[in-house]
């Protein structure tokens, strides 16, 4: 029987479901961050320089992006629960090639692999949570998933720094296998099968959609890197994005069974959803990627001490999660949106005023505070993109909105 036609009250083990989803989903998470501060020491592991070893996280985001819009068309051709199980054994096995890469081509390769398997795990989590939770429960699970996808890149450094520091960097990847062993046997064992709901894949419109968001990923990771539009390279990314953005609307719009149906953006809700996600995406993901790289090349600090700098941003997401995931159904969703971003308004100006001179005490005090209005933001905004979403479009909106996050 369909997952979602069921009634979410029946769902039997439900706590023990969200428990394996969200040990899966943390696990993927956690690799967007985690290895960012054992890069340098992976440069002379594995005979990389300071140039090409961004391409072990470059390989994994691209690859990553492309295939989170395919979660739709892939889980209703071969099930849900069969996609997630087969998503969470990858994702394990090829971590662990991860952790023996011997050379810069071969963890490149098995980084590739790897966003290629932990694609749909994020849009699945959240859809299998709608799935089995009544819409009065609705704002409760999506603080839960909120919490797994804000703080696990939160965390990522930290735990990513006392792994190196404390054993090597190959632990980053060896981590995942015990915490995707408990998620798949969890899953394996309680999560309600679905459906299959078989449609042709729209290859040409995968494609143009693949294009411009490969070449639009690409020219976010390399651009800092060539001075952005002095360099021809850049210009190429940017005019393969426009095309394969462009081409792709126009297909979709005419075709007749598209690769996403255009009537889900009907749905005011949902594509609000969206372009508001984008913002955060860009917030969160940008100040993530920035801090590390500040504090240890400017600011001097060792792996472990720039970890448990960030880690307080955790602490004040986690706190902002589970009361505002009791708030959502109380108080107008519109005001604890515009609440969360003006705290994070807020930290981002006092940021600006960050020096070398200064203590660790304004990184961790800002911290907390936009991990406070992140999490004010990000609870409501999930409840409400997807409180009116048709359960068929689900899979494919929740990979969208995983994705939107993800580029910003």
């Amino acid at each position: 029987m369909n997952a979602a036609a069921t009634a979410p009250t029946e769902v039997p083990h439900k706590g023990l479901i969200t428990l394996s989803i969200m040990l899966a989903t943390i696990m993927q998470v956690l690799d967007t961050t985690i290895a960012n501060v054992a890069l340098p020491t992976m440069t002379g592991d594995l005979g990389a320089s300071q140039d090409t070893i961004t391409w072990v996280l470059t390989s994994y985001i691209v690859a990553s992006a492309i295939m989170t819009p395919a979660t739709g068309w892939v889980s209703d051709r071969v099930g849900k629960r069969e996609f997630f199980l087969i998503s969470i054994f990858g994702f394990v096995i090829t971590s662990m090639a991860c952790g023996i890469a011997w050379s810069l081509p071969s963890m490149v390769m098995f980084r590739l692999l790897q966003g290629i398997f932990g694609a749909a795990i994020v849009p699945l989590s959240q859809t299998f949570l709608l799935d089995i939770n009544p819409r009065e429960k609705a704002g409760q699970a999506m603080a839960m998933w909120g919490a797994g996808i804000m703080v696990g890149p939160i965390i990522g450094p930290t735990l990513g720094g006392w792994l190196t520091e404390s054993f090597n960097w190959r632990w980053v990847f060896f981590i995942n296998l015990p915490v995707g062993i408990i998620a798949f046997l969890g899953c394996a064992a309680y999560l309600p099968r679905s459906e299959k709901r078989p449609r042709r894949f729209d290859f040409f419109g995968f494609a143009m959609l693949s294009l411009g968001i490969g070449a639009l990923q690409m020219m976010l990771d390399r651009g800092g890197e060539v001075d952005w539009f002095s360099a021809t390279e850049t210009w190429v990314y940017l005019f393969l994005t426009l095309t394969g953005m462009w081409v792709f609307v126009i297909h979709i719009l005419g075709a007749d069974k598209p690769f996403l149906e255009p009537r889900m953006f009907r749905d005011r809700n949902f594509t609000t959803g969206l372009v508001f996600i984008f913002v955060i995406g860009i917030i969160l993901l940008a100040s993530l990627a920035l801090l590390p790289p500040m504090l240890s090349r400017i600011f001097g600090y060792p792996t472990i001490t720039t970890g448990l700098v960030m880690g307080p941003r955790g602490v004040g997401t986690m706190v902002s999660m589970i009361v505002v995931g009791r708030l959502v159904q109380k108080v107008d969703a519109r005001i604890l949106v515009s609440v969360g971003l003006i705290l994070t308004a807020a930290s981002l100006y006092f940021m600006t005023g960050f020096s070398p001179q200064m203590g660790s005490g304004p990184v961790i005090w800002t911290g907390v505070l936009q991990g406070l209005g992140l999490g004010l933001v990000f609870v409501p905004l999930s409840t409400i993109a997807f409180a009116t979403i048709e359960p068929v479009y689900r899979a494919d909106a929740t990979s969208l909105f995983s994705l939107v996050c993800n580029i910003g």
